[in-house]
């Protein structure tokens, strides 16, 4: 199989793509720009979305549930998020389609027009906050923390799967708060919670900041993000928590009376993960013979295969196996038995290698005589003999080491292409011999971030948290900056 996957020093996007379709993660569909998720990968978005679910709702965050129409009037209550999504959106004209007797096929009855578009959602922050202002009447009403599992649609031109589709899924938090303080530090919550996830269960080391005044989200005060380095050297920015002050309220009139009994707007954040998190995981960790999962977040963490000759041999290791599998997932450890016999052990090995599964088990005749088993690491392809005797704690501190070594080598990875700039002339060349992320002085102005992004394609990926103070000079204006600010080309 690993033969049928492009080698990423050949061409990276091509390789990415065979990981995706050979690795039963998605599959192209019909419909232009949109993608199949398959079980094998929607398993892995099940798995994300479960940890986020439990972790947002640990923090007093409830879900709901909003329409997928917006009306075309409520984008164009605040101005920069209509700028910021008009060319991204898909519009409902009609409701009806009808017979065309000439052909035999269908067409939309131009009888059946809307009185007024529908935009299929490409965020959702107009809807909801044309309804929090009938659910928000009072300081005692606040904070309202809400979150919703949802697909949007952005009308991409060009996409890959996962990272960029027309259609993809994914969560979208909206909050509503008394004062100034108690958003950003929401906004600032949700940033650490989107961070924890991708470096504790993800094993992808992230750099939390802020993005630049044109970076940020349309209509946002503030755009919080965090941004992961992917193996060919491009960030990707993995997350985003805004903190939207008054803007969203002040559109949709969204007041409450504060506690001196008088009427204020209240403030506002959102914040959201998608399925672009799977193609992250995939780039950040996997080789080329296929897809490679920290243990946390694979939907398969252990798969055991036998070998066998005959019948009397197979029963003998289906016994001791099924006694295995129980002290597995008594111990919390998801397991498949593969003794299928339709395909030989060689081809499962294979299989499970190109799927990325973190532990593989293999038991023979000859194993059960000496009370051992073949356990084989998906991360390093290390093989060791282990005793069948407490196996389940073993193949658990096994899993808990390689999710922390797959973190560990990312992280190398990572800081070792985080490189300083400080003239134009050692930027490009870094940017084109290196790649990663640029530390450099940057005027603050978005002229020179437009003319930097014309000149290089790399643009500011974030001003880190608490970043510090150096005086120096832009590297293309050589105008004075305070700090520095991390560039890349990014997905």
């Amino acid at each position: 199989m690993s033969k049928e996957i492009t080698a990423r020093s050949e061409d990276y996007s091509k390789w990415y793509n065979d990981l995706v379709l050979k690795g039963s993660l998605a599959d192209y569909s019909a419909v232009r720009g949109c993608m199949v998720i398959k079980p094998y990968g929607y398993a892995l978005w099940e798995g994300m979305r479960d940890v986020l679910d439990r972790k947002f709702k640990d923090t007093g965050h409830e879900n709901a549930y909003f329409p997928l129409f917006i009306p075309k009037s409520f984008l164009s209550k605040e101005a920069a998020h209509v700028e910021g999504f008009a060319k991204e959106c898909a519009v409902v004209t009609h409701y009806r389609l009808k017979n065309d007797p000439e052909t035999g096929g269908v067409v939309v009855d131009p009888e059946a027009k809307l009185e007024e578009e529908l935009i299929v959602r490409p965020t959702s922050e107009t809807i909801i906050w044309n309804t929090y202002k009938d659910w928000i009447k009072s300081y005692r009403d606040l904070p309202l923390l809400i979150n919703q599992w949802a697909n949007v649609v952005r009308w991409e031109m060009r996409t890959r799967l996962f990272l960029r589709t027309a259609e993809f899924l994914w969560q979208e938090g909206h909050t509503a708060h008394a004062t100034s303080a108690e958003a950003i530090a929401e906004a600032e919550l949700m940033l650490e919670i989107y961070a924890d996830f991708a470096e504790n269960y993800m094993a992808m080391p992230v750099i939390r900041g802020v993005k630049s005044p044109s970076e940020r989200f349309a209509g946002a005060v503030e755009t919080y993000c965090i941004e992961a380095l992917m193996q060919d050297g491009k960030a990707l920015q993995a997350g985003t928590s805004h903190f939207l002050g008054q803007n969203f309220a002040k559109a949709f009139d969204v007041k409450f009376s504060n506690k001196e009994n008088t009427l204020d707007y209240v403030w506002a954040t959102s914040w959201g993960v998608s399925t672009r998190l799977v193609g992250a995981l995939v780039m950040t960790h996997s080789d080329d013979d296929g897809l490679i999962l920290p243990p946390r977040i694979a939907p398969l963490q252990v798969v055991i295969v036998p070998i066998y000759k005959g019948d009397d041999q197979k029963v003998k290791i289906d016994e001791k196996v099924h006694a295995i599998i129980a002290d597995l997932k008594k111990a919390g450890i998801r397991v498949k038995y593969d003794d299928s016999d339709n395909q030989r052990p060689g081809w499962k090995f294979a299989e499970y290698e190109m799927k990325g599964v973190p532990v593989r088990i293999a038991i023979g005749a000859r194993d059960l005589e000496n009370n051992v088993a073949e356990v084989a690491r998906r991360d390093t392809k290390v093989k060791t003999s282990l005793s069948l005797d407490g196996l389940a704690t073993q193949i658990s501190g096994l899993l808990e080491e390689i999710q922390q070594q797959m973190f560990d080598k990312a992280q190398t990875y990572r800081d070792s292409h985080i490189t300083r700039a400080d003239t134009f002339e050692e930027f490009e060349r870094l940017l084109d011999e290196k790649g990663g992320f640029i530390s450099a002085h940057w005027d603050g102005t978005a002229e020179t971030e437009d003319q930097i992004k014309e000149r290089t394609k790399a643009t500011i990926r974030c001003i880190p948290l608490n970043n510090p103070q150096e005086d120096g000079t832009c590297i293309l204006t050589g105008k004075p900056s305070v700090q520095r600010v991390l560039f890349a080309r990014a997905y």
